[in-house]
């Protein structure tokens, strides 16, 4: 099953908003710090709402953690960015990918995303539009991969 990783996350709704797709898909949701708030940040647990305990959630002090991490269980790291190369649904997903996605004001760090295998973007039909809300975004990739992958239960 794809994972959804957080880089940087600023913004707890947007954090407990994907806390609860994960949650509700059994995805693992792994957040990279610096955070931009508190793990206990009451908005954060106000929009995972009370299904906190239904996520699996890995926390990473720093990339370098992360990146130790991701050479362990190994997979493919995509990196989810308004300059990715390709469009999201050209993607054949794997059930081992990273799906990253960076803080809500500057993406993905650019060093983390000249390591990633893949790079997608979300087309925006709208070009005054730069980008869409991080918690929509995750959720679009997220799972356009699970309907590939047949994890997606009618």
């Amino acid at each position: 099953m794809p994972r959804v990783v957080l880089v940087h996350p600023q913004i707890p709704p947007n954090t407990g908003n994907i806390a609860r797709t994960c949650a509700a898909t059994k995805t693992e949701l792994h957040l990279v710090a610096p955070l931009g708030f508190e793990i206990s940040d009451r908005y954060l647990k106000r929009a995972g709402l009370d299904y906190w305990p239904h996520v699996n959630l890995h926390y990473h002090q720093d990339l370098v953690a992360f990146k130790q991490t991701c050479q362990q269980r190994g997979g493919r790291l995509i990196g989810f960015s308004v300059r990715g190369q390709s469009n999201y649904l050209d993607c054949q997903y794997r059930d081992d990918d990273w799906l990253l996605f960076g803080c809500e004001t500057a993406g993905l760090p650019k060093e983390l995303l000249q390591t990633c295998d893949l790079t997608l973007q979300i087309a925006i039909a709208q070009p005054e539009v730069r980008s869409l809300n991080l918690s929509v975004s995750v959720a679009v990739g997220l799972f356009e991969s699970l309907r590939q992958l047949g994890n997606i239960k009618g």
